[in-house]
Protein backbone atom coordinates (compact mmCIF):
# COMPACT_ATOMS: atom_id res chain seq x y z
CA UNK A 1 0.00 0.00 0.00
CA UNK A 2 1.09 3.31 -1.32
CA UNK A 3 2.00 5.77 2.04
CA UNK A 4 0.44 9.56 1.80
CA UNK A 5 2.96 11.77 0.08
CA UNK A 6 4.28 14.23 2.14
CA UNK A 7 3.80 17.70 1.64
CA UNK A 8 4.87 21.38 3.56
CA UNK A 9 0.87 22.55 3.20
CA UNK A 10 -0.31 19.39 4.90
CA UNK A 11 2.46 19.77 7.66
CA UNK A 12 1.80 23.50 8.07
CA UNK A 13 -1.93 22.48 8.24
CA UNK A 14 -1.57 19.46 10.78
CA UNK A 15 0.88 21.85 13.24
CA UNK A 16 -1.54 24.75 12.79
CA UNK A 17 -5.18 23.53 12.81
CA UNK A 18 -4.28 20.69 14.70
CA UNK A 19 -3.68 22.69 18.12
CA UNK A 20 -6.62 24.43 17.28
CA UNK A 21 -8.74 21.37 17.03
CA UNK A 22 -7.57 20.01 20.24
CA UNK A 23 -8.00 23.29 22.01
CA UNK A 24 -11.62 22.88 20.78
CA UNK A 25 -11.77 19.57 21.80
CA UNK A 26 -10.43 20.24 25.80
CA UNK A 27 -12.95 23.55 26.13
CA UNK A 28 -15.61 21.55 24.82
CA UNK A 29 -14.99 19.48 27.79
CA UNK A 30 -14.13 21.78 30.07
CA UNK A 31 -17.37 23.78 28.82
CA UNK A 32 -19.21 20.54 29.60
CA UNK A 33 -18.92 20.67 33.13
CA UNK A 34 -18.81 24.31 33.33
CA UNK A 35 -22.38 24.29 31.99
CA UNK A 36 -23.26 21.65 34.56
CA UNK A 37 -22.15 23.17 37.69
CA UNK A 38 -23.18 26.56 36.55
CA UNK A 39 -26.65 24.63 35.79
CA UNK A 40 -26.78 22.78 39.30
CA UNK A 41 -25.57 26.23 40.87
CA UNK A 42 -28.85 28.69 39.47
CA UNK A 43 -31.43 25.50 40.63
CA UNK A 44 -29.54 24.69 43.66
CA UNK A 45 -30.79 27.98 44.90
CA UNK A 46 -34.28 27.58 44.27
CA UNK A 47 -34.57 24.31 45.64
CA UNK A 48 -33.25 25.39 49.11
CA UNK A 49 -36.10 27.93 49.01
CA UNK A 50 -38.96 25.09 48.35
CA UNK A 51 -36.88 23.27 51.32
CA UNK A 52 -37.46 25.85 53.74
CA UNK A 53 -40.87 26.22 52.17
CA UNK A 54 -42.01 22.85 52.78
CA UNK A 55 -40.43 23.00 56.22
CA UNK A 56 -43.03 26.12 57.07
CA UNK A 57 -45.56 23.50 56.46
CA UNK A 58 -44.58 21.00 60.05
CA UNK A 59 -46.56 21.45 62.68
CA UNK A 60 -46.15 20.77 66.52
CA UNK A 61 -49.19 19.41 68.73
CA UNK A 62 -47.20 19.50 72.41
CA UNK A 63 -46.41 15.71 71.52
CA UNK A 64 -45.59 15.01 68.20
CA UNK A 65 -44.32 17.16 65.49
CA UNK A 66 -46.54 16.98 61.78
CA UNK A 67 -46.93 18.37 58.56
CA UNK A 68 -49.90 19.85 56.93
CA UNK A 69 -49.88 21.31 53.56
CA UNK A 70 -53.21 21.92 51.72
CA UNK A 71 -53.66 20.77 47.94
CA UNK A 72 -53.43 23.82 46.70
CA UNK A 73 -50.19 25.03 48.44
CA UNK A 74 -49.11 22.19 46.92
CA UNK A 75 -49.37 22.96 43.51
CA UNK A 76 -48.06 26.30 43.97
CA UNK A 77 -44.95 25.17 45.61
CA UNK A 78 -44.18 21.77 44.00
CA UNK A 79 -46.13 21.62 40.63
CA UNK A 80 -43.28 22.29 37.68
CA UNK A 81 -44.28 22.61 33.65
CA UNK A 82 -40.63 21.07 33.57
CA UNK A 83 -39.68 18.56 36.85
CA UNK A 84 -41.57 17.27 39.17
CA UNK A 85 -40.55 17.79 42.75
CA UNK A 86 -40.24 15.18 45.34
CA UNK A 87 -39.65 16.25 49.69
CA UNK A 88 -39.52 14.00 52.22
CA UNK A 89 -39.43 15.50 56.43
CA UNK A 90 -38.24 12.93 59.10
CA UNK A 91 -37.07 13.22 62.67
CA UNK A 92 -33.32 12.24 63.46
CA UNK A 93 -34.36 9.15 64.34
CA UNK A 94 -35.62 8.38 60.70
CA UNK A 95 -39.54 8.79 62.20
CA UNK A 96 -41.24 9.83 58.59
CA UNK A 97 -43.39 12.91 59.23
CA UNK A 98 -44.70 13.52 55.78
CA UNK A 99 -43.48 13.55 51.66
CA UNK A 100 -41.83 10.43 49.73
CA UNK A 101 -40.17 8.16 51.36
CA UNK A 102 -37.70 6.43 48.39
CA UNK A 103 -35.71 9.35 48.80
CA UNK A 104 -32.26 8.22 49.49
CA UNK A 105 -29.81 9.87 51.76
CA UNK A 106 -26.67 11.31 50.37
CA UNK A 107 -23.52 8.66 50.59
CA UNK A 108 -21.77 10.58 53.21
CA UNK A 109 -24.88 10.84 55.90
CA UNK A 110 -27.24 13.02 57.05
CA UNK A 111 -25.79 16.72 56.98
CA UNK A 112 -25.02 17.40 60.65
CA UNK A 113 -24.50 21.23 60.59
CA UNK A 114 -26.40 23.93 59.73
CA UNK A 115 -25.07 23.88 55.88
CA UNK A 116 -27.38 21.93 53.64
CA UNK A 117 -25.83 18.89 51.35
CA UNK A 118 -26.75 18.75 47.44
CA UNK A 119 -26.12 15.64 45.99
CA UNK A 120 -27.23 13.76 42.65
CA UNK A 121 -29.35 10.54 43.18
CA UNK A 122 -31.88 8.69 41.22
CA UNK A 123 -35.54 7.95 42.33
CA UNK A 124 -37.89 5.87 40.84
CA UNK A 125 -35.47 4.97 37.60
CA UNK A 126 -35.02 8.81 36.82
CA UNK A 127 -31.86 11.32 37.91
CA UNK A 128 -32.61 13.41 40.64
CA UNK A 129 -30.86 16.69 42.17
CA UNK A 130 -31.54 16.43 45.83
CA UNK A 131 -31.09 18.93 48.84
CA UNK A 132 -30.61 17.45 52.52
CA UNK A 133 -31.19 20.23 55.31
CA UNK A 134 -30.96 19.95 58.89
CA UNK A 135 -33.40 22.22 60.61
CA UNK A 136 -34.91 23.06 63.76
CA UNK A 137 -38.73 23.56 64.52
CA UNK A 138 -39.27 26.06 67.87
CA UNK A 139 -41.79 26.53 70.01
CA UNK A 140 -42.79 27.83 73.55
CA UNK A 141 -41.50 24.74 75.31
CA UNK A 142 -38.99 22.74 72.92
CA UNK A 143 -36.69 22.45 69.85
CA UNK A 144 -37.24 19.46 67.43
CA UNK A 145 -34.22 19.30 64.87
CA UNK A 146 -35.83 17.67 61.39
CA UNK A 147 -33.88 16.12 58.07
CA UNK A 148 -35.44 17.91 55.27
CA UNK A 149 -35.19 16.73 51.48
CA UNK A 150 -36.41 17.85 48.32
CA UNK A 151 -35.51 16.01 45.28
CA UNK A 152 -36.33 17.25 41.39
CA UNK A 153 -35.77 16.01 38.48
CA UNK A 154 -32.92 17.50 36.08
CA UNK A 155 -35.09 18.66 32.59
CA UNK A 156 -34.84 22.62 33.22
CA UNK A 157 -31.04 21.77 34.62
CA UNK A 158 -30.36 20.16 31.27
CA UNK A 159 -31.95 22.47 29.11
CA UNK A 160 -29.90 25.54 30.83
CA UNK A 161 -26.56 23.19 30.21
CA UNK A 162 -27.11 22.55 26.63
CA UNK A 163 -27.62 26.71 26.07
CA UNK A 164 -24.90 27.50 27.81
CA UNK A 165 -22.87 24.93 25.56
CA UNK A 166 -24.43 25.77 22.49
CA UNK A 167 -23.86 29.60 23.41
CA UNK A 168 -20.17 28.82 23.58
CA UNK A 169 -19.29 26.07 21.45
CA UNK A 170 -20.89 26.90 18.05
CA UNK A 171 -19.60 30.79 18.14
CA UNK A 172 -15.83 28.66 18.67
CA UNK A 173 -16.85 26.26 16.25
CA UNK A 174 -17.43 28.93 13.96
CA UNK A 175 -14.65 30.70 14.91
CA UNK A 176 -12.23 27.12 14.29
CA UNK A 177 -14.02 26.92 10.85
CA UNK A 178 -12.94 30.49 10.20
CA UNK A 179 -9.58 30.28 10.95
CA UNK A 180 -8.93 26.74 9.42
CA UNK A 181 -10.23 28.54 6.23
CA UNK A 182 -8.02 31.62 6.91
CA UNK A 183 -5.06 29.34 7.82
CA UNK A 184 -5.46 26.97 4.74
CA UNK A 185 -5.47 30.26 2.05
CA UNK A 186 -2.76 31.70 3.91
CA UNK A 187 -1.02 28.83 3.54
CA UNK A 188 -1.25 28.15 0.06
CA UNK A 189 -0.87 31.63 -0.90
CA UNK A 190 2.12 31.84 1.16
CA UNK A 191 3.76 28.18 -0.64
CA UNK A 192 2.77 29.56 -4.06
CA UNK A 193 6.48 31.09 -4.47
CA UNK A 194 7.23 27.09 -4.20
CA UNK A 195 5.17 26.21 -6.15
CA UNK A 196 6.59 28.48 -8.85
CA UNK A 197 9.81 27.40 -8.83
CA UNK A 198 8.47 24.01 -9.21
CA UNK A 199 6.68 24.73 -12.51
CA UNK A 200 10.18 26.68 -13.30
CA UNK A 201 12.32 23.68 -12.62
CA UNK A 202 9.87 20.73 -14.23
CA UNK A 203 9.95 22.84 -17.41
CA UNK A 204 13.41 22.71 -17.65
CA UNK A 205 15.58 21.22 -20.31
CA UNK A 206 17.85 18.47 -18.61
CA UNK A 207 20.92 20.56 -20.41
CA UNK A 208 19.72 23.49 -18.68
CA UNK A 209 21.96 24.12 -16.19
CA UNK A 210 22.23 28.01 -15.72
CA UNK A 211 21.83 29.12 -12.05
CA UNK A 212 17.50 29.18 -10.38
CA UNK A 213 16.23 32.48 -9.66
CA UNK A 214 15.58 33.49 -5.90
CA UNK A 215 14.03 36.54 -6.13
CA UNK A 216 10.86 35.31 -5.30
CA UNK A 217 11.83 32.15 -3.52
CA UNK A 218 10.38 32.66 0.44
CA UNK A 219 13.94 33.27 2.79
CA UNK A 220 13.82 30.08 4.53
CA UNK A 221 14.06 28.17 1.26
CA UNK A 222 16.09 30.50 -0.03
CA UNK A 223 19.71 28.67 1.01
CA UNK A 224 18.47 25.31 -0.18
CA UNK A 225 18.11 26.94 -3.89
CA UNK A 226 20.96 28.52 -3.28
CA UNK A 227 22.64 25.41 -2.43
CA UNK A 228 21.24 23.66 -5.67
CA UNK A 229 22.67 26.61 -7.64
CA UNK A 230 25.80 26.04 -6.46
CA UNK A 231 25.03 22.02 -7.62
CA UNK A 232 23.98 23.12 -10.99
CA UNK A 233 27.47 25.56 -11.28
CA UNK A 234 29.50 22.52 -9.97
CA UNK A 235 27.69 19.80 -12.13
CA UNK A 236 28.06 22.73 -15.50
CA UNK A 237 31.91 23.08 -14.83
CA UNK A 238 32.04 19.17 -14.61
CA UNK A 239 30.23 18.43 -17.64
CA UNK A 240 32.26 21.27 -19.50
CA UNK A 241 35.41 19.73 -18.32
CA UNK A 242 34.09 16.15 -19.93
CA UNK A 243 32.79 17.50 -22.99
CA UNK A 244 35.81 19.82 -23.08
CA UNK A 245 38.43 16.41 -22.55
CA UNK A 246 35.95 15.12 -25.48
CA UNK A 247 37.03 17.30 -27.92
CA UNK A 248 40.30 17.69 -27.22
CA UNK A 249 40.91 14.29 -26.89
CA UNK A 250 38.93 13.77 -30.66
CA UNK A 251 40.66 16.84 -31.94
CA UNK A 252 44.53 15.16 -30.87
CA UNK A 253 43.67 11.79 -31.52
CA UNK A 254 42.19 12.11 -34.91
CA UNK A 255 45.59 12.88 -36.80
CA UNK A 256 47.57 9.95 -35.28
CA UNK A 257 44.97 7.43 -35.54
CA UNK A 258 44.86 8.32 -39.06
CA UNK A 259 48.74 8.44 -39.65
CA UNK A 260 48.28 4.97 -38.07
CA UNK A 261 45.72 3.72 -40.12
CA UNK A 262 47.77 4.88 -42.96
CA UNK A 263 50.91 2.87 -42.30
CA UNK A 264 49.49 -0.16 -41.63
CA UNK A 265 47.71 0.07 -45.06
CA UNK A 266 51.43 0.84 -46.27
CA UNK A 267 52.51 -1.93 -44.25
CA UNK A 268 49.67 -4.43 -45.83
CA UNK A 269 51.01 -3.96 -49.58
CA UNK A 270 54.19 -4.31 -48.59
CA UNK A 271 56.01 -7.20 -50.26
CA UNK A 272 59.93 -6.52 -49.06
CA UNK A 273 60.53 -7.62 -45.88
CA UNK A 274 63.71 -4.42 -45.44
CA UNK A 275 60.77 -1.93 -45.85
CA UNK A 276 57.88 -4.20 -44.37
CA UNK A 277 60.60 -4.01 -41.24
CA UNK A 278 60.63 0.15 -41.62
CA UNK A 279 56.97 0.43 -42.02
CA UNK A 280 56.48 -1.69 -38.66
CA UNK A 281 59.16 0.37 -36.79
CA UNK A 282 57.79 4.05 -38.17
CA UNK A 283 53.98 2.20 -36.55
CA UNK A 284 56.06 1.39 -33.23
CA UNK A 285 57.26 4.90 -33.43
CA UNK A 286 53.65 6.15 -33.73
CA UNK A 287 51.63 3.90 -31.88
CA UNK A 288 54.28 5.11 -28.63
CA UNK A 289 53.67 8.60 -29.33
CA UNK A 290 49.85 7.91 -28.79
CA UNK A 291 49.90 6.41 -26.26
CA UNK A 292 51.86 8.95 -24.78
CA UNK A 293 49.28 11.43 -26.09
CA UNK A 294 46.72 9.46 -24.48
CA UNK A 295 48.47 9.23 -21.17
CA UNK A 296 49.04 13.30 -21.11
CA UNK A 297 45.10 13.78 -21.91
CA UNK A 298 44.18 11.31 -19.20
CA UNK A 299 46.53 13.46 -16.72
CA UNK A 300 45.56 16.85 -18.10
CA UNK A 301 41.91 15.69 -17.21
CA UNK A 302 42.63 14.17 -13.90
CA UNK A 303 44.70 17.23 -12.53
CA UNK A 304 42.00 20.03 -13.66
CA UNK A 305 41.44 22.40 -10.93
CA UNK A 306 37.40 22.17 -11.52
CA UNK A 307 37.40 18.08 -11.56
CA UNK A 308 38.89 17.68 -8.46
CA UNK A 309 37.25 18.76 -5.47
CA UNK A 310 40.10 17.38 -2.99
CA UNK A 311 43.19 16.47 -2.51
CA UNK A 312 44.61 14.49 -0.62
CA UNK A 313 48.01 16.46 0.89
CA UNK A 314 50.40 14.80 3.07
CA UNK A 315 54.17 16.21 4.17
CA UNK A 316 56.42 15.61 1.24
CA UNK A 317 60.54 16.31 0.99
CA UNK A 318 60.89 17.99 -2.21
CA UNK A 319 64.07 17.95 -2.42
CA UNK A 320 64.69 13.63 -1.76
CA UNK A 321 61.38 13.69 -4.13
CA UNK A 322 63.18 15.84 -7.04
CA UNK A 323 66.36 14.23 -6.32
CA UNK A 324 65.00 10.22 -7.27
CA UNK A 325 62.53 11.56 -10.22
CA UNK A 326 66.28 13.37 -11.94
CA UNK A 327 67.96 10.55 -11.61
CA UNK A 328 65.32 8.29 -13.67
CA UNK A 329 65.51 11.03 -16.78
CA UNK A 330 69.47 10.49 -16.66
CA UNK A 331 69.33 7.75 -18.99
CA UNK A 332 67.00 9.50 -21.47
CA UNK A 333 69.64 12.21 -20.83
CA UNK A 334 72.58 10.38 -22.00
CA UNK A 335 70.22 9.15 -25.02
CA UNK A 336 69.95 13.01 -26.06
CA UNK A 337 72.96 14.17 -25.17
CA UNK A 338 72.57 16.56 -22.44
CA UNK A 339 74.22 16.94 -19.10
CA UNK A 340 71.33 16.87 -16.66
CA UNK A 341 72.37 17.86 -13.17
CA UNK A 342 70.69 18.22 -9.37
CA UNK A 343 71.38 21.07 -7.14
CA UNK A 344 70.08 19.93 -4.35
CA UNK A 345 69.07 21.73 -0.46
CA UNK A 346 71.77 20.88 2.81
CA UNK A 347 68.37 20.05 4.39
CA UNK A 348 65.16 18.18 4.03
CA UNK A 349 62.69 20.60 2.09
CA UNK A 350 58.77 19.90 3.44
CA UNK A 351 55.81 20.74 1.64
CA UNK A 352 52.40 19.99 1.60
CA UNK A 353 51.38 18.00 -1.50
CA UNK A 354 50.33 14.80 -3.20
CA UNK A 355 53.46 12.87 -4.36
CA UNK A 356 52.02 10.92 -7.45
CA UNK A 357 50.90 14.48 -8.82
CA UNK A 358 54.38 16.27 -7.57
CA UNK A 359 55.97 13.61 -9.60
CA UNK A 360 54.01 14.13 -12.36
CA UNK A 361 54.66 18.06 -12.12
CA UNK A 362 58.44 17.25 -12.04
CA UNK A 363 57.97 14.44 -14.69
CA UNK A 364 56.66 16.61 -17.25
CA UNK A 365 59.30 19.62 -16.24
CA UNK A 366 62.42 17.78 -17.16
CA UNK A 367 60.56 15.96 -20.18
CA UNK A 368 59.99 19.69 -21.54
CA UNK A 369 63.69 20.58 -20.36
CA UNK A 370 65.43 17.25 -21.75
CA UNK A 371 63.26 17.26 -25.20
CA UNK A 372 64.09 21.22 -26.14
CA UNK A 373 67.62 21.39 -25.37
CA UNK A 374 70.26 21.14 -28.17
CA UNK A 375 72.71 18.64 -28.51
CA UNK A 376 75.13 18.96 -25.89
CA UNK A 377 73.00 20.86 -23.79
CA UNK A 378 72.80 21.47 -19.90
CA UNK A 379 69.21 20.67 -17.82
CA UNK A 380 69.82 21.54 -14.15
CA UNK A 381 66.98 20.68 -11.56
CA UNK A 382 67.39 22.80 -8.33
CA UNK A 383 65.31 22.77 -5.30
CA UNK A 384 65.49 25.66 -2.07
CA UNK A 385 64.32 25.58 0.94
CA UNK A 386 64.47 28.44 3.98
CA UNK A 387 62.07 31.16 3.16
CA UNK A 388 60.69 29.95 0.05
CA UNK A 389 60.06 26.50 -1.06
CA UNK A 390 60.76 26.31 -4.74
CA UNK A 391 61.42 23.92 -7.48
CA UNK A 392 63.15 25.03 -11.00
CA UNK A 393 64.29 23.68 -13.65
CA UNK A 394 66.86 25.47 -16.16
CA UNK A 395 67.53 24.21 -19.76
CA UNK A 396 69.87 25.29 -22.79
CA UNK A 397 66.67 25.19 -25.22
CA UNK A 398 65.52 28.34 -27.55
CA UNK A 399 64.79 31.24 -25.74
CA UNK A 400 60.76 31.59 -25.50
CA UNK A 401 59.72 35.60 -26.25
CA UNK A 402 58.13 37.27 -23.57
CA UNK A 403 54.55 37.62 -25.64
CA UNK A 404 54.75 34.01 -25.30
CA UNK A 405 55.28 33.18 -21.68
CA UNK A 406 51.75 33.10 -20.72
CA UNK A 407 50.30 31.22 -23.55
CA UNK A 408 53.57 28.56 -22.94
CA UNK A 409 50.97 26.92 -20.41
CA UNK A 410 47.36 26.67 -22.39
CA UNK A 411 46.88 23.30 -23.16
CA UNK A 412 48.25 21.87 -27.01
CA UNK A 413 49.70 25.51 -27.59
CA UNK A 414 53.18 25.01 -29.48
CA UNK A 415 56.27 27.48 -30.55
CA UNK A 416 56.16 28.56 -34.23
CA UNK A 417 58.97 26.51 -35.64
CA UNK A 418 59.59 23.87 -32.98
CA UNK A 419 60.49 20.60 -34.41
CA UNK A 420 60.51 19.00 -31.50
CA UNK A 421 57.62 15.96 -30.80
CA UNK A 422 55.19 16.59 -28.41
CA UNK A 423 51.28 17.26 -27.79
CA UNK A 424 52.02 20.51 -26.21
CA UNK A 425 50.05 19.15 -22.71
CA UNK A 426 52.89 18.87 -20.46
CA UNK A 427 52.88 22.56 -19.28
CA UNK A 428 49.64 21.91 -19.26
CA UNK A 429 49.84 19.67 -16.74
CA UNK A 430 52.17 21.36 -15.12
CA UNK A 431 50.07 24.62 -14.29
CA UNK A 432 46.98 22.72 -12.84
CA UNK A 433 49.08 20.41 -10.86
CA UNK A 434 50.84 23.19 -9.65
CA UNK A 435 47.39 25.03 -8.91
CA UNK A 436 45.71 22.37 -6.99
CA UNK A 437 49.26 23.01 -4.71
CA UNK A 438 47.97 26.46 -4.40
CA UNK A 439 51.72 27.18 -5.81
CA UNK A 440 52.70 29.46 -8.21
CA UNK A 441 54.89 29.43 -11.61
CA UNK A 442 56.54 31.63 -13.27
CA UNK A 443 58.79 31.36 -16.77
CA UNK A 444 62.76 33.64 -16.91
CA UNK A 445 65.62 33.80 -19.07
CA UNK A 446 67.97 31.28 -17.85
CA UNK A 447 70.55 33.87 -15.47
CA UNK A 448 73.43 32.70 -18.31
CA UNK A 449 71.56 34.34 -21.04
CA UNK A 450 71.07 30.63 -22.60
CA UNK A 451 67.85 28.92 -22.80
CA UNK A 452 64.34 29.18 -20.25
CA UNK A 453 64.24 28.66 -16.55
CA UNK A 454 60.79 27.06 -14.52
CA UNK A 455 60.40 28.32 -11.38
CA UNK A 456 57.51 26.54 -9.38
CA UNK A 457 57.17 28.34 -6.08
CA UNK A 458 55.11 26.09 -2.97
CA UNK A 459 53.92 27.42 -0.01
CA UNK A 460 55.12 26.88 3.30
CA UNK A 461 53.50 24.06 5.38
CA UNK A 462 51.08 25.69 8.24
CA UNK A 463 53.48 23.78 11.10
CA UNK A 464 56.73 24.84 9.51
CA UNK A 465 55.75 28.14 9.61
CA UNK A 466 54.88 27.65 13.34
CA UNK A 467 58.15 26.86 13.91
CA UNK A 468 59.94 28.94 12.42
Amino acid sequence: MRRPEFTLQRKLLFWLLGPLFFLLLLDTLVTYSTSVAFSNKAYDRSLQEIAREVFLHVRHDGRHPSFEMTPGTERILLVDQDDRVFYRISLPDGVLIGGETAIPLPSIGAPRGDQPVFYDAVLHGEPVRVIAARMSFTDDKQSTAMLVQVAETLNKRHRLATDIRASVFIPQLLLIVLATVAVWYGIRQGLLPLQRLKAALSDRSHLDLSPVDVQDVPGEVRPVVEEVNDLLHRLNATLNFQNRFIADAAHQLKTPVAGMKAQIELALRENDAARLQRAVAQLYISSDRLSRLVGQLLSLARNETGAVHTVELTTVDLNALALEVTMEWVPEALKRNVDLGFEGADTRVAIAGDPHRLRELINNLIDNAVRYSHDGGRVTVRVSGGEQRLLSISDDGPRIPVEERKRIFERFHRLLGSHTDGSGLGLAIVSEIAALHKATITLEEDVDGVGNTFTVFFPVPVECAIAH
